[in-house]
C-alpha cells in the first residue's frame, strides 16, 4: 500500500516538474496570413479577419486587400461565417481516408505553413486544422475557426496556386459539394 502511493505520488512530481526541464513545444494558433502572389505578399491578422466577419469592422489594410477582391463585404463576410457541421469523428475518417489525402496534398500547395520543406509538412498541419477548427465551433466548421485552429503562427495562402486549381474547377460551390456529399454519406456507413 505505502509502495504505490510513494510511486503514484512519484510519477505525478515527474509530471508536473518535467516541463521545466523539457522543452515542451507549445502548438501555436494562426496569428496571421500571408497571401502571397508572385513576389508580392501582403498579410492579415487573423484576429482582424475575425473582427471584420463578426462585425464588419477592417482595418485599413484589410479594406484594401478584400477590395482587390471585386466582391462586396457582405459576400465576403457570407464566406468567412459559412458553417459546414461536420461531426469529429467523420471529420477525421475523411482526413485520413485516401480521398482527404489527395485533397489536403493538393490544398497544402495553396495553404501551408511558412517554413514547409514539403507538402507532408502542410498535409498534417490541413488535418490539424480541419480537426481543431471543428472543436473550436462545436462542430461547426468556418474559414475563422479553420484558421484559428491551424498550427502555425504564419499561414501562407499561395493565390498563384489557388488560381491554377479555380482554372481547373467552375466553382468554389461545385467543389464544396463534391467533398462535403459524395465522401461523407460513405465514410457515414463505415
Amino acid at each position: 500500500m505505502k509502495f504505490s502511493k510513494l510511486l503514484i505520488f512519484k510519477i505525478f512530481f515527474i509530471l508536473v516538474i518535467s516541463p521545466l526541464f523539457f522543452k515542451v513545444p507549445k502548438a501555436n494558433a494562426a496569428e496571421e496570413i500571408k497571401i502571397t502572389y508572385s513576389i508580392f505578399s501582403r498579410t492579415i491578422k487573423v484576429n482582424s479577419l475575425k473582427a471584420f466577419a463578426k462585425e464588419g469592422k477592417s482595418t485599413k489594410k484589410l479594406k484594401r486587400i478584400l477590395k482587390a477582391t471585386g466582391s462586396t463585404d457582405r459576400e465576403i463576410r457570407k464566406i468567412l461565417n459559412k458553417d459546414f457541421e461536420v461531426p469529429i469523428t467523420i471529420a477525421s475518417k475523411l482526413v485520413n481516408s485516401e480521398i482527404g489525402n489527395v485533397f489536403l496534398t493538393r490544398l497544402s500547395s495553396i495553404i501551408h505553413p511558412s517554413k514547409a520543406t514539403d507538402e507532408k509538412t502542410g498535409v498534417l498541419a490541413l488535418r490539424a486544422s480541419v480537426i481543431q477548427g471543428i472543436n473550436i465551433g462545436n462542430g461547426k466548421i468556418n474559414l475563422i475557426n479553420f484558421f484559428e485552429g491551424y498550427p502555425t503562427k504564419t499561414v501562407i495562402l499561395d493565390v498563384s496556386a489557388l488560381s491554377k486549381v479555380m482554372n481547373k474547377v467552375e466553382s468554389i460551390s461545385e467543389l464544396l459539394t463534391f467533398f462535403t456529399n459524395s465522401p461523407l454519406e460513405k465514410i457515414k456507413t463505415n
